[in-house]
């Protein structure tokens, strides 16, 4: 069972001071110290003011902010948590994914995900209403794109005959985990991704305003993956996807570090490979104590 950690750049507070390449490397010290596996960033390019007043956050550009962590670690994977794959051509996508793959020596793990918020889409000129179909062509042409072969690729207003991204990924297959809780997710997982990437919502989530689905405890994880191994028998696929759950405890739930240690115990029985563990701290300091302290507390003791 691996355990990863959100991490707090996206807290833009100077008082807080994580916005400095001093707190990157700060950050990334502590968690490969306490034996996180990896470390997530987030995409909201350009947010709504509406939605950050009601309580949705700010968050720096993925890669930009992947590629200064592994200047500043060694071990740690380099993960989206997650990227909003319809925002951008695909192969900008896979340009940046090669890209920060091959020098960092194969540490990207990429989270992916249609999104939800469609004043974000209309400032990108985006068609929100085609955010699905987006997503799954994106999938296929991601695949295709980061061989470091030449490739081929037919889509939507573009079209790649005989082009190259060199130098490719250095891991053979840049792992892609697909975000959500809707029946519609999994079957994307299992068609077209590597790993499942749920996440748990407050109970009585609007789900008309954030078009996510309700995921609110083990009883909804274990009909997850229940789902998603029918579904892998019903089109034939042997292996079933890692299950990488967001986080071990609900939007604002606080629990001891004894009831982590139970809880991912109880989810690793069910099938769950990953989690993560969210860390707590009013400014840098702070925060990479608790992260040391996670690992004393909880990484140690479950054998990550």
């Amino acid at each position: 069972m691996k355990i990863n950690v959100p991490l707090p750049f996206d807290r833009i507070g100077p008082e807080e001071g994580f916005t400095t390449m001093e707190a990157v490397r700060a950050v990334g010290k502590a968690v490969e110290k306490a034996g996180f596996h990896a470390g997530l960033v987030t995409d909201h390019p350009v947010p709504t003011g509406r939605w950050l007043d009601t309580g949705g956050h700010h968050a720096q550009a993925p890669f930009v902010l992947l590629a200064l962590l592994a200047a500043a670690t060694t071990r740690l994977r380099l993960q989206t948590g997650i990227l909003v794959l319809p925002y951008r051509n695909p192969f900008i996508t896979a340009r940046d994914v090669a890209t920060l793959d091959h020098f960092s020596g194969g540490r990207v793990t990429l989270s992916l995900g249609a999104g939800y918020l469609k004043g974000e889409y209309r400032a990108l000129g985006v068609d929100f209403e085609q955010r699905n179909e987006l997503m799954d062509e994106y999938m296929r042409a991601l695949r295709v794109s980061l061989t470091g072969e030449e490739f081929t690729f037919d889509g939507t207003g573009y079209k790649a005959f005989g082009n190259r991204i060199l130098p490719g990924p250095a891991q053979k297959r840049v792992p892609l985990y697909v975000g959500g809780n809707s029946r519609r997710a999994i079957r994307r997982v299992v068609d077209l991704g590597d790993g499942w990437n749920p996440f748990f919502t407050s109970a009585g989530v609007d789900t008309a305003t954030t078009r996510t689905a309700a995921f609110t405890g083990e009883e909804d994880l274990r009909a997850g993956i229940a789902y998603m191994k029918e579904y892998c028998e019903k089109t034939g696929r042997a292996d079933l996807p890692q299950v990488v759950l967001g986080s071990v405890t609900k939007p604002g739930e606080k629990i001891s570090s004894g009831e982590v240690v139970d809880r991912i115990g109880q989810y690793r029985a069910l099938g769950v490979t990953a989690a993560g563990v969210s860390v707590q701290g009013r400014n840098v300091t702070e925060w990479c104590e608790n992260a040391e302290r996670v690992g004393e507390e909880i990484i140690v003791k479950i054998g990550s």
